[in-house]
């Protein structure tokens, strides 16, 4: 983060588009809302006003439900406030008509309101707000809902829920036929069992290699294979190769056989042109693909 905030202080852009985890926001490993606020108020010492939207891409009709590390994509805006739009925001009477008809989010991801504007100044140098914002208890909750303004040092937030109305795309829509798909991708019938144990919900004792630790372990079942009539889960970086996989995606074939994704698909389910990685390896292009984004997102924000 610091060195973004020196590549901004040297270029000082009109606009800006940032793209984070969720978890930013709510989680402990965001301190309950602190690393947010931290940005939020380096960019307005750097004299921008910023409008913030946390966005699954699936609510809005595109392929994949984007989420990393179990979190939504989280999408900030910030505009210079000489900029149009930020002499707009800044002469905004009620942040919350901003935040759910005005805006640039709320013309491009239309959204209702779920409860009422909280609002609360972010005092003191990045110093202190490092060290004391939201530390009074250590059960706190972040204060920062899925949308919001900051003007000034001021934050205006409330939660909205997503307001679509139009066509949506399946993962079965982007699947190349059955006869584009090597035969590399398919699972082997020796495999399957396995793939079954990493999908399947466990209750079991493991023992830590290193300490000799045993504890008890378990986690719930997942879909298998994934359903075709509804929008692919998130991508992971593990993507390739063919070795069975909790988190990796497996589809069933027209014929019932089951087999893995390919690049291409993988490409699909992010919105890339067919190819856009093709000079890589295959482990490499889902890679690449697990670790983007939904390119359709940033196509209806510009």
């Amino acid at each position: 983060m610091e060195g973004d905030l020196r590549i901004l202080q040297a270029h000082q852009p009109a606009y800006l588009l940032l793209e984070h985890v969720y978890r930013l926001l709510k989680s402990p490993t965001g301190q309950r809302g602190r690393d947010f606020a931290v940005m939020l108020a380096s960019l307005a010492d750097l004299g921008y006003v910023v409008e913030w939207r946390v966005i699954n891409a699936a609510d809005y009709g595109m392929p994949q439900r984007r989420r990393r590390m179990s979190d939504t994509y989280r999408t900030i805006q910030g505009y210079r406030t000489g900029t149009a739009l930020g002499k707009q925001l800044l002469k905004h009477k009620d942040p919350s008509t901003f935040i759910l008809l005005d805006g640039l989010f709320a013309e491009a991801f239309p959204a209702v309101v779920k409860g009422s504007v909280f609002s609360f100044e972010l005092p003191g140098d990045l110093a202190d707000i490092t060290k004391y914002f939201n530390s009074s208890k250590r059960t706190a909750t972040s204060p920062f809902a899925n949308a919001g303004v900051l003007l000034g040092r001021r934050v205006h937030t409330l939660a909205v829920l997503p307001n679509y109305h139009g066509p949506y795309t399946v993962l079965g829509d982007l699947l190349l036929p059955p006869k584009e798909v090597p035969k590399e991708f398919l699972v082997p019938a020796t495999k399957v069992k396995d793939w079954l144990y990493f999908k399947g919900g466990k209750q079991e004792m493991r023992t830590n290699a290193t300490s000799g630790f045993s504890y008890n372990y378990s986690e719930g079942a997942m879909v298998f294979p994934d359903p075709l009539d509804k929008a692919s889960r998130t991508i992971v970086t593990g993507e390739g190769g063919a070795s069975p996989s909790r988190f990796k995606h497996v589809v069933r074939t027209p014929e019932g056989k089951l087999r893995r994704f390919t690049p291409v698909e993988l490409e699909h389910l992010n919105m890339f042109p067919d190819g856009h990685t093709e000079s890589a390896s295959d482990a490499q292009r889902a890679f690449f693909m697990g670790n983007a984004l939904v390119t359709g997102i940033v196509e209806r924000v510009g």
